[in-house]
């Protein structure tokens, strides 16, 4: 399928579609537009995968859709880590070996890193219940805790807590935008579990969204979001910083969130997260984590 035929939708507008930091002009560029869309993973929601804990759901629909933008997040930082903003995927292609081991890390199995059945499972530390729907705040200290046990990536999550980010924090942890409009990938679509091969590997066609891309009016935007930004090294760190203060927390009198120097002398002291002394991984260990981890503090809701 060409691309001209499934992008009648979006507008003929001369104001640029901004696509994880990158630029795209609606009248000259949709068919790139739309292969920078169809390169991200898209999780959405899935049936007829293995019951969660042995006993639970086999089908997420209904509950699972902010799991799967969790995972879309923590997906993409893990392509920019390994493959770089300018790879694209393409129907058919050989792909590097890292791009399967990514995907393989979010597959459907209770012994892939980021799957939905570890998720639900160490939400139940968070007092989530297996099915239950999750807030942005709770998938985010998931994904924290889940990363602890990825060795391959060594990802170094932060979870701001008071809607601040504190720059000493992280530096010491790791010693769609268009007009008035958003251009998001929608998990709220049910799909067939899909299982690698005896080979390893996995049909990844439904894994990538190759239709014209869900609009929204950001004014429509839930206010309870989660925004994640990923940070390779030092560098890109201190220019994110440099951007948040020129760009945004100059120009907006409102902010969605504050951006700290130091640590609050108000607030508890900063431990970064460590990984708990357990002998087994996977479905057992997620059982007990209730005892294994804290509780975190829920993100502040603002009132406009």
């Amino acid at each position: 399928m060409e691309p001209v035929e499934y992008l009648e939708e979006l507008p003929e507008t001369d104001e640029p579609a901004w696509i994880l930091g990158r630029q795209h002009h609606l009248k000259t560029e949709k068919p790139k537009l739309l292969s920078d869309i169809s390169a991200r993973l898209w999780f959405t929601y899935r049936r007829k995968f293995s019951p969660i804990g042995g006993t639970g759901p086999s089908s997420d629909a209904g509950w699972g859709c902010m799991l799967r933008c969790g995972q879309m997040m923590l997906a993409q930082a893990l392509i920019c880590c390994h493959l770089g903003r300018d790879w694209h995927w393409e129907e058919y292609k050989k792909q590097p070996e890292e791009y399967h081991r990514i995907l393989h890390c979010f597959l459907d199995r209770k012994d892939c890193c980021y799957s939905i059945h570890q998720m639900a499972q160490m939400g139940v530390g968070e007092g989530k219940s297996i099915g239950e729907w999750f807030g942005p705040n709770t998938v985010a200290q998931v994904l924290k805790k889940l990363a602890l046990f990825d060795e391959w990536n060594s990802l170094a999550v932060y979870v701001s807590m008071d809607n601040t980010v504190v720059i000493e924090d992280i530096k010491y942890l790791c010693s769609l935008y268009t007009g008035n409009e958003l251009i998001y990938l929608d998990p709220h679509t049910t799909q067939v579990f899909v299982d690698s091969e005896d080979d390893g590997t996995v049909d990844d066609r439904s894994f990538h969204c190759q239709q014209a891309p869900h609009r929204m009016k950001i004014m429509n935007l839930d206010p309870s979001v989660a925004l994640g930004f990923f940070c390779k090294e030092e560098k890109d760190f201190d220019n994110w910083c440099s951007l948040v203060q020129k760009e945004i927390h100059k120009q907006q009198s409102l902010r969605m969130f504050e951006l700290v120097q130091k640590h609050p002398p108000h607030w508890p002291p900063f431990i970064p997260p460590t990984k708990p002394e357990v002998t087994t991984t996977g479905a057992e260990l997620i059982e007990s984590t209730d005892k294994l981890f804290e509780l975190e503090e829920e993100f502040e809701i603002l009132s406009v």
